[in-house]
């Protein structure tokens, strides 16, 4: 029997968050990792984005800005990493260098100095995700606001599969934006 859809998101995350910590210390990690580089490298250069919003991972969240910048097929693709505001909850992309962030934003997340920009394509982490390209985040609504204020940025999740939710755990609600597709070190779902 499916479990019953959680309507408890709080729960959802806290479950999905501990799995993700847990298999970020197991032995599979390293290979995994590997592997989600890959296929992640592939899809950018299938995409070719002129500037790519990227995000500083947190709690054993992939590394993209260290894939991107260790492959030579995307090393020249112009960064840009996330800075949020609490009041109003807004959220805009900044150019970045590459180099390790020295500046905060509102929520206390590492990023950059530089100019707004509107990236076309932006990788966006996900605690959870649907075969659908519905994901769970950290609860602020920054990544779905934006989504709803960029329509025409290409959307891109990037997650551990062992993150996946069934549609019976995650049922989307009317502020939640479907990306495109989401990345795992097992290929591309949706």
């Amino acid at each position: 029997m499916p479990p019953a859809a959680t309507t408890d998101r709080p729960a959802l995350r806290q479950r999905l968050l501990s799995e993700r910590r847990q298999f970020a210390a197991g032995p599979g990690y390293e290979a995994a990792t590997q592997a989600l580089q890959s296929h992640v490298a592939q899809v950018l250069n299938h995409l070719g984005p002129d500037c790519l919003g990227i995000y500083w991972p947190l709690r054993a969240e992939f590394n993209a800005a260290t894939c991107l910048l260790a492959d030579e097929k995307t090393a020249h693709i112009p960064l840009a990493l996330p800075f949020a505001h609490k009041a109003p909850p807004q959220m805009h992309y900044r150019r970045w260098d590459g180099q390790p962030p020295t500046l905060r934003d509102a929520c206390d997340i590492p990023t950059a100095s530089g100019e707004e920009v509107v990236p076309d394509v932006v990788l966006v982490p996900c605690v959870g995700y649907t075969d659908t390209g519905y994901r769970l985040g950290y609860g602020g609504g920054y990544f779905d606001r934006y989504l709803d204020q960029h329509p025409h940025v290409t959307a891109v999740g990037v997650a551990w599969a062992l993150n996946r939710m069934s549609a019976e755990e995650f049922v989307p609600q009317a502020h939640d934006r479907a990306l495109m597709f989401v990345i795992t070190e097992h290929g591309v779902v949706g």
